[in-house]
């Protein structure tokens, strides 16, 4: 009895072992998605690019009516990866550093092969075969083991039965990890000829997917130079990319160019990704004075507006607003500068031209909300609970439109609905002990049963998602 317990304890702790080796050979996206996820950026103008870059893909794919979504993350390095099988993630550093739309559709034709693949629920099928192999190598091993070890030790044969048992707990881990890795290869060669596919189907060139992967390979060979290839979870770099060139180059579309005016709209929203989220310095080394391209004046602008020079900014934003006096991103930037200078008049009234040439777009509903709300006119309030409304409606996932309308609501002296707000806003935060005091307090203020309670309700009964 004693002898059983102990190998359970052995069995168990193998099983965390085995766990863990799986989660380590996971991919890095996969992993990071369990936690509380990756800092994400937010823009309109960058998301419906990236929209209107995977739609035909997408289509061809057979993914059109999946709601694939796109997620932009806040990293500098050019990236980007499926988790879930339902977004893509693309680092802002991929938006970037791809200097025309050919190259980042290139990257997001690849991603749509993984997930067109299924590669994620399948790798997870690997893992959980794999995970079930180790566990019955070790406990045959630590069987072997125990066996030897109760035996006369002074027998050579029993020592050598103890011997092997230790083999087969160390061996078929190597062997299981190798497999797997192979298999993940295998993937990424596979998604590399279904985004070759897909762009092919969509009348576009695979040149660009073939040139970012080239420059990764200049960029690690050093790297890979002297590495085991059957532990990498990639093809080796020159394979890969050797292998893509041959069936890529062979696309009808391989000679195939960008449209100028798609192109000069990747060029906006890359000299927007640059004012951002980059130092003014290395902004006006990007887009220096002597550049009068609108992707430059357009760069000039922001990180002017946000380095202080509110005044010289608006004269700017208003030269390119001439232009094109039809691009609601002019006017939300013009909104946005001033609402964030403390001018929250000021800003309404760019920013509804901005929600209006834009379809409405939550967002920048989101900010015209926020403008109305810092006016501190009543007048105002009931507009901006409105458009709150319709807004989080649409992006329900967005902390900042939740944050605003409790404020207008609370301007309003609906303190039910403003509780409610407050409360979603701090769930989505990861606040659940700030939304749970929230809702309760919400639901003493909603009639029992009235909508309102019923989502104070869930609140308070939702459990916060394991680490």
């Amino acid at each position: 009895m004693l002898l059983q317990t102990a190998l359970r304890k052995k069995a168990s702790a193998l099983t965390a072992l085995v766990t863990a080796a799986a989660i380590a050979l996971a991919p890095l996206p996969a992993a990071r998605a369990q936690s509380k996820g990756p800092p994400i950026l937010r823009d309109t103008e960058t998301e419906q690019l990236l929209r209107e870059y995977t739609r035909p893909i997408l289509r061809v794919a057979g993914l059109e009516k999946q709601n694939i979504q796109m997620v932009i993350i806040n990293d500098s390095a050019f990236n980007a990866f499926v988790a879930d099988g339902r977004r893509i993630f693309v680092n802002y550093g991929a938006i970037l550093q791809s200097e025309t739309p050919n190259q980042i559709i290139g990257v997001l034709a690849h991603e749509t092969g993984h997930l067109a693949g299924g590669h994620l629920s399948k790798l997870r099928e690997q893992l959980a075969n794999a995970q079930t192999q180790m566990i019955i190598a070790m406990l045959l091993g630590a069987g072997a083991i125990a066996a030897g070890s109760t035996r006369s030790s002074s027998s050579a044969g029993n020592n050598g039965l103890a011997n092997a048992g230790a083999a087969a707990i160390a061996g078929p881990q190597e062997m299981i990890r190798r497999t797997l890795l192979s298999y993940q290869r295998q993937q990424e060669e596979n998604a590399d000829r279904a985004g070759v596919k897909f762009l092919t189907a969509t009348q576009q060139s695979p040149r660009g997917m073939y040139e970012t992967f080239k420059r990764f390979t200049s960029e690690s060979l050093f790297a890979a130079r002297g590495a085991d290839p059957y532990l990498q979870s990639h093809p080796m770099p020159a394979e890969r990319v050797a292998a893509l060139q041959e069936f890529a180059s062979s696309s009808p579309y391989w000679e195939k160019k960008d449209d100028p005016a798609l192109q000069l709209r990747h060029d906006m929203v890359r000299a927007k990704i640059s004012a951002f989220m980059e130092r003014p310095e290395t902004v006006y080394r990007r887009y220096p004075q002597t550049n009068d391209s609108m992707p430059a004046r357009y760069a000039r602008a922001i990180s002017t507006y946000l380095h202080g020079d509110l005044r010289s900014a608006l004269a700017q934003i208003d030269a390119l607003i001439q232009v094109q006096p039809n691009n609601p991103y002019f006017y939300e930037v013009r909104g946005q500068a001033l609402l964030e200078s403390g001018k929250p008049a000021e800003a309404i009234a760019p920013l509804r031209k901005a929600v209006q040439l834009s379809n409405n777009s939550p967002l920048i509903e989101m900010l015209l909300g926020q403008a109305l709300v810092g006016t501190d006119n009543k007048a105002y309030t009931e507009d901006a609970v409105r458009i709150l409304r319709t807004a989080v409606a649409r992006e329900p996932e967005a902390v900042l439109g939740y944050t605003q309308l409790a404020m207008a609501y609370g301007r309003k002296g609906d303190y039910a609905e403003a509780d409610l707000a407050s409360a979603q806003a701090a769930y989505l935060r990861g606040d659940n002990k700030t939304a749970r005091e929230l809702a309760t307090r919400a639901k003493t203020r909603f009639a029992v049963g009235t909508p309102g309670w019923v989502k104070a309700d869930d609140i308070v009964a939702a459990k916060p998602p394991r680490n």
